[in-house]
This record gives C-alpha cells, structure tokens and sequence, in this order.
C-alpha cells in the first residue's frame, strides 16, 4: 500500500480519512471532534437541494461551518438538475472546498422522492444532475453510492463511470444495496472493482470499525481513501489511529474510560455551543450510548439519561461516572 494523502480535484488532503455524512449525527460539534482527532475531511449532514432552492432556513443552518472543523464537504441531496444546479450555484462562494451528491441514502421518504439511492434505478437522470452540478458548482463535486438498488444486485461499476463520464472528481463507494440498509457484511471487493474501472480516486466505505480495518480496507481494495461512519460513533480516536497506522507509527493506546467520558462532556459542551442546551441534552442521549459502550453499568446508565432534561443535571450524571 502506498502512503499517498488523497487527492479530489485541486484539493490535497494530509491524509487519505475522512468522516462520512451521517444524518442527525455530523453535526459542527462531532466534525469538530473528529477534524481534531485527524480526519482530513469531514462531512455536513445530507441537506435537500430542493430545501436550498425554496429558502428554508433548517437547511441553509445544516451547512454552516464552525472555526475547528478543518475541512468541510456539503453532501446534497436532490434529483432535479435545474434545482441541484441553483443549490450549487447558490453556495458557490461558501467556504466549503466541494459538494458531495447523496445517491446512497436508504431511508424509503428519501427514495420515495426519487432521491438518495433510487438514483441508481436511473443513470441518465443521476448523469444530468451531477453534470449540471459540475458546471455550477465552481469547485469539485463528488458523490456517494452504494453498490445497487434491489439485494443481491451490484451496478457499482456502472453507476462509477457514469458519475465519471459526468465530470465527479471522486466517488465513495459503500458495500451494500439499498435493500440491505446496513444488514449483513459489506462486500470490500465492490469498492475494488470500481477502483480498476475508473481514473478518478475511490473512497472506500462500509465496516470500517477501527483504524486497522482502515488500512486492511486500503490493503484489499487499492482504494485512494477511507470514509468513516458508525465506527466514528462515540470514538472520534478512530482516525488518529488510522493515521498512526497509515504513517507506520505504533497503535496508539486505546482511549481509558475516563478519556471516553471527558471527550462525552466535551461534545456535550459544543451542542450546547451550536444549538442551546435544550436541544443539546435531548441530543447527546444517542451520544452517551456509544462513548460509554462496553463500560460497567453502561445499560443502566442509558436508561438515566434518557429521563434527563437539564443540562447541568447531563452534566454532573456524566461526571459521576469519572468518579466511580
């Protein structure tokens, strides 16, 4: 495997990791948390194209970028290429270095619309809608796929070069089908067999839990960079580990339940930061689940923050947990 940072367009990116989109989850506060621990690029939540074009003010406030996040790629989504060429055009001059198309999301009000993954039903519509992005945009578009629509189904190489043939300057590639959502294992050879079909960099996504799963993804698959989703849940450590393993560095030591619990307030500290503490406690509950996994009394102490709607009560209850 050669030690090469990942390139997408003009961008040159210090390492080839970055932290996928994840709908409610990537967030100012969580892409923060993961650009600080080595992600060279990190993702907005999926955000409607169509959203942007009438002026909704949820949809322009999921794209505002925060002062620590390094990096940040829009990810749109939408399936009209006048109103995906508006968004772009509209965010030209936003400090984001490229935009991101959503031909993956599995959630069927998405793929009702004909948006998200049923795009890969329909090739010469998913061709129009990202050349119309690219001759808007003023800077790299990318997109995101899975490897089919209907399970037991791989149109992956094919999806690839008709996003190539329609100006991408990448394509992340998960291992799974629509149908699958996040069912089963996903299958790594995908994400090689685009690779070997198209000349623009392949961002490999699906199953990577670790920083060794990482680079044995890179290993098998020859692909350019790794996206990172669930395994960046309540474990942001995850790309400094890839990166110490990527450079030929030792594995660094795993996180001590204390640090787990500090990088919780942490984050806790910068919803509140980002969107006020009501939002910020009602917010972090998904949170706590994943930073304090596999930790005595994890299960119980769940179901205590669940009936928590102060934050200063969220806070003292997750420092209890330092002090035993």
């Amino acid at each position: 495997m050669k030690k090469q940072p990942l390139k997408i367009g003009d961008l040159q990116l210090d390492t080839p990791f970055v932290l996928a989109p994840l709908a409610g989850i990537t967030d100012k506060a969580m892409r923060s948390l993961c650009a600080k621990q080595g992600a060279s690029l990190v993702y907005t939540e999926m955000v409607s194209g169509k959203g942007l074009w009438y002026g909704d003010r949820k949809s322009r406030k999921l794209l505002e970028i925060g002062e620590d996040e390094g990096l940040v790629a829009y990810q749109l989504f939408g399936s009209d290429p006048e109103i995906m060429a508006h968004a772009v055009k509209d965010l030209k001059d936003e400090k984001n270095p490229l935009v991101d198309l959503n031909v993956g999301c599995p959630v069927p009000k998405v793929v009702k619309n004909g948006e998200g993954s049923a795009l890969l039903k329909k090739l010469d519509l998913l061709h129009d809608v990202v050349e119309a992005m690219v001759k808007n945009a003023g800077k790299p578009v990318t997109a995101k796929i899975r490897m089919g629509f209907e399970r037991g189904t791989n149109t992956a190489v094919e999806t690839a070069k008709v996003l190539e043939s329609a100006g991408v300057a990448a394509v992340a590639v998960h291992g799974r089908t629509r149908e699958q959502f996040y069912e089963g294992k996903a299958d790594w050879d995908v994400i090689g067999e685009v690779k070997a079909a198209v000349s623009v960099p392949v961002i490999g996504n699906g199953d990577v839990m670790s920083g060794q799963d990482a680079i044995d993804m890179m290993q098998r698959t020859g692909c350019d960079g790794v996206m990172m989703a669930r395994g960046a849940l309540g474990n942001p450590w995850i790309f400094r580990d890839a990166t110490a393993l990527w450079k030929g560095e030792e594995l660094p030591a795993a996180p001590t339940d204390e640090e787990r619990i500090k990088m919780l307030l942490k984050h806790l500290d910068l919803i509140i930061e980002d969107k006020g503490e009501r939002i910020a406690v009602r917010e972090i509950r998904k949170h706590v689940g994943w930073y304090i996994k596999g930790m005595h009394g994890a299960a119980a102490f769940r179901r205590e923050v669940n009936g928590i709607d102060d934050a200063a009560v969220m806070r003292a209850a997750i420092e209890a947990l330092i002090k035993g």
